[in-house]
């Protein structure tokens, strides 16, 4: 118990209080996080098994990781930051998310998709800051404080990198972080 003890107080002497580090940058830092698992999990999932779901009506594992790039586009929508043209997502048209995620595309495609779409989630996230927190914005037509809309962009992709690491193990694919 002591051990525990000391070591927190050493890592907040290095850290400093997490109050100061702000809750964007925590944000940052933990999408950064799953950004990077999720894309190092698509490159180490051959190609044979993107089209491999756990079930009839359930999403592949290609789909997933459009699934996660599609929301990457959609959520910032509601933050203030369009999605790119290109994507086609138009979120007074939720058709066009199932046009986006039902595309076939190579693995590599799909990769890159979802790196692109990382990029523009955190630019998007940039809209937010630890000042305007509580500042109402419209999220699928109801009054959401910013916050409360990071805390689900947060929880989604988590969400979604849990489903790719059963999905991978599914397919004898051990994460690249689990070696």
């Amino acid at each position: 118990m002591r051990l525990r003890a000391l070591a927190l107080a050493l890592s907040l002497a290095v850290a400093g209080p997490v109050a100061a580090q702000g809750l964007m940058s925590d944000m940052h830092g933990d999408v950064n996080d799953v950004q990077k698992k999720l894309v190092d999990l698509a490159n180490a999932i051959p190609e044979s098994a993107y089209g491999w779901r756990p079930a009839p009506g359930v999403r592949s594992v290609g789909e997933v990781f459009l699934h996660v790039a599609a929301d990457n586009y959609l959520i910032p929508i509601m933050m203030g930051m369009p999605a790119p043209a290109a994507s086609g997502i138009n979120a007074a048209d939720m058709k066009t998310v199932g046009t986006f995620e039902g595309r076939k595309l190579t693995k590599a495609q799909i990769v890159a998709e979802l790196e692109a779409s990382f990029g523009h989630l955190h630019r998007a996230m940039n809209l937010t800051t630890d000042a305007n927190l509580t500042e109402k914005i419209k999220f699928f037509g109801q009054d959401w404080t910013r916050q409360k809309a990071m805390v689900l962009t947060v929880t989604h992709i988590h969400e979604h990198l849990g489903q790719a690491i059963a999905y991978a193990r599914s397919n004898n694919v051990v994460p690249p972080w689990s070696k």
